[in-house]
C-alpha cells in the first residue's frame, strides 16, 4: 500500500473510531410546580405545549412516573444524587437567602459530579435552590459553569427575590453576583445553555437545565398574554400563559441543540420537580392536575405524579407511552447506563430504567418505593405495586376534607386513582402489611448511610 493511501486509511479509521467512542450529551430539563397533565401529550386541552409534546412524539413518554417529594429542595437533591431526600440530606426546603438554613451536603456525590469524572463538561443553567454557600453553590456539586438564581424563587425581569423582606436580588454566575436587570430569565436561560454547549460542541456534555418556570410570579410574556386573555379563571389564564412561555423557552432550547448539529448525540430528559401549586402567591392555583388527588406539598398523586421524558434519536423507542412505575432517583442510573460512565460508590435509591425503555412488557425496577420528610410528625408514604399507604396525609386543595380517621390513608390506584376512599378499615391485613414495610424501611435508612 502506497504511504499516502495508508496514512488515509489511518485518518478514516482515526475518524471512525472517535465517532464510536464519543459518548452522548446528556440535559435534564427540570420544570417547576407544572401541573400533573399540563401538556397537549398528558391531557391537557387548553394550552400550547409544542415543545413538550415534540418530546413525546420523538421520544418515550412515562404515564405512572413519580418525584422523590412533593416541594423544590428534597426533590432536587433526589434527581441529582439518585437518592431520597432523607438519605440525600435534605428532607425539607432548604433557605433562600445567604447564610440561611440548611443546605445538600456537599459530601453528597451529584449526576453532575458522576458525569465530570467520566471526562464531561457540565453546567447548570437556571434554579438550584440547594445551598448558599460555596461549598453548596453549583460549583461546589460538580458544575464547571453555574448561572442561575441560588433561591426558591425570583422575579423574572428584576431577578430579586421578594417572597419574604429582605428583598435579595439572587442571579449568579459561576458563585459570583451578577446583573442583568430587565432582561427576561427564561430568555436568559435560552441563551446560556447555548454559550455552554456551543462551547462544548466537541466533547461530551452533562447539562441540568433547571428552569424555573411555572414557579410564581406568573409572568408570562405579552404574546401569550394575549393568546390566553380569553380564558375567565385568573388563575389558569396567568398560568397558561406563563406555561406557554416556558414551552417556548423549551423549544428554543430543543431548536439550539439541533442547530449545532447535536441532536442524534444528546439524550434529553424532561420532568417536572412535583405538581401544582395552589399557593396564594399563584392566585390559588391554575395548574391542572387531571383525575389526580393534591398538589404541591401532598403525597396525594396530584403533587407527586408528574410529566416525564425522554428522548435519544435512533436509540431508544420514539412515539411509545411507557406506564410502569418510575422516579426521579431512577434517571440517574438510567444515564449512566446509557452514557457508559461508572456509579458513584454510594447507596442509591434509583433504579436503572433501560429494560423499561426498551419494552412496555418489562417490570418496573421498584417492587416498592418510599416518600419521606423530615420530623416527628411528617407526611409519609409507601407504595408497592397497586397499594398505597399515606401517613399524616396533607391535600392543600381541601376539595376532600380529611378527617382523623385519615392519619392513614389507604388506597388501591388501580381502581381508585382519584383516591377519595380510604380502605384502612375495610383492608386492615394490607394497611398492616404496608407499615410494617414502611418501617422496615425507616430503620434500615437509619441504619445506612
Amino acid at each position: 500500500m502506497k504511504p499516502k493511501h495508508f496514512l488515509t486509511m489511518l485518518c478514516v479509521l482515526a475518524i471512525v473510531a472517535s465517532a464510536e467512542a464519543r459518548k452522548p450529551n446528556v440535559v435534564v430539563i427540570y420544570t417547576d410546580d407544572q401541573g400533573s397533565i399540563d401538556v397537549n401529550a398528558y391531557g391537557a386541552k387548553d394550552l400550547v405545549t409544542p415543545a413538550m409534546d415534540s418530546l413525546c412524539r420523538d421520544g418515550l413518554r412515562f404515564t405512572q412516573f413519580y418525584s422523590a417529594s412533593a416541594v423544590c429542595s428534597p426533590s432536587r437533591a433526589a434527581l441529582l444524587t439518585g437518592r431520597v431526600p432523607v438519605r440525600a440530606g435534605v428532607p425539607g426546603n432548604v433557605s433562600s437567602h445567604p447564610g440561611g438554613r440548611g443546605a445538600m451536603p456537599a459530601e453528597q456525590v451529584t449526576m453532575a459530579e458522576m458525569f465530570k469524572t467520566a471526562g464531561y463538561a457540565t453546567a447548570h443553567i437556571g434554579k438550584w435552590h440547594l445551598g448558599f454557600t460555596p461549598p453548596t453553590m453549583p460549583n461546589g456539586q460538580g458544575f464547571d459553569y453555574s448561572f442561575g438564581h441560588m433561591g426558591g424563587c425570583i422575579d423574572n425581569y428584576s431577578h430579586f427575590f421578594y417572597w419574604v423582606p429582605p428583598n435579595r436580588h439572587d442571579l449568579y454566575e459561576n458563585g459570583k453576583e451578577i446583573w442583568r436587570t430587565g432582561e427576561y430569565f427564561p430568555t436568559l436561560m435560552v441563551d446560556e445553555a447555548a454559550k455552554f454547549m456551543e462551547a462544548n460542541r466537541e466533547k461530551p456534555f452533562f447539562m441540568y437545565w433547571a428552569i424555573n418556570l411555572p414557579h410564581y410570579p406568573l409572568q408570562g410574556t405579552e404574546k401569550w398574554r394575549r393568546r390566553y386573555a380569553h380564558i375567565k379563571d385568573e388563575k389558569r389564564r396567568r398560568y397558561a400563559a406563563f406555561m406557554s412561555s416556558m414551552d417556548e423557552a423549551i423549544g428554543g432550547l430543543l431548536e439550539e441543540i439541533d442547530s449545532l448539529g447535536l441532536r442524534e448525540d444528546t439524550i434529553v430528559v424532561f420532568q417536572s420537580d412535583h405538581g401544582h401549586s395552589v399557593e396564594e402567591r399563584t392566585f390559588g392555583g391554575g395548574g391542572n392536575p387531571g383525575p389526580y388527588r393534591g398538589a404541591k406539598f401532598s403525597y396525594f398523586e396530584g403533587g407527586i405524579r408528574v410529566p416525564a421524558m425522554i428522548r435519544w434519536p435512533g436509540k431508544i423507542p420514539a412515539g411509545q407511552v411507557r406506564g410502569q412505575f418510575g422516579v426521579s432517583v431512577d434517571w440517574l442510573p438510567t444515564l449512566a447506563d446509557y452514557a457508559g460512565v461508572p456509579l458513584p460508590k454510594r447507596k442509591l435509591d434509583g433504579k436503572n430504567l433501560a429494560k423499561v425503555i426498551e419494552s412496555d412488557d418489562a417490570k418496573s425496577p421498584h417492587s416498592e418505593f418510599h416518600w419521606m420528610g423530615g420530623g416527628s410528625n411528617s407526611q409519609w408514604a409507601v407504595r408497592e405495586g397497586d397499594w398505597k399507604l399515606i401517613g399524616n396525609p396533607r391535600d392543600p386543595t381541601r376539595k376532600t376534607p380529611l378527617s382523623k380517621d385519615d392519619k392513614l390513608f389507604l388506597v388501591n390506584i388501580s381502581i381508585d386513582v382519584e383516591e377519595q376512599k380510604n380502605l384502612r378499615y375495610t383492608h386492615p391485613d394490607q394497611l398492616k402489611r404496608l407499615k410494617a414495610i414502611h418501617e422496615r424501611w425507616v430503620a434500615d435508612l437509619r441504619g445506612s448511610e
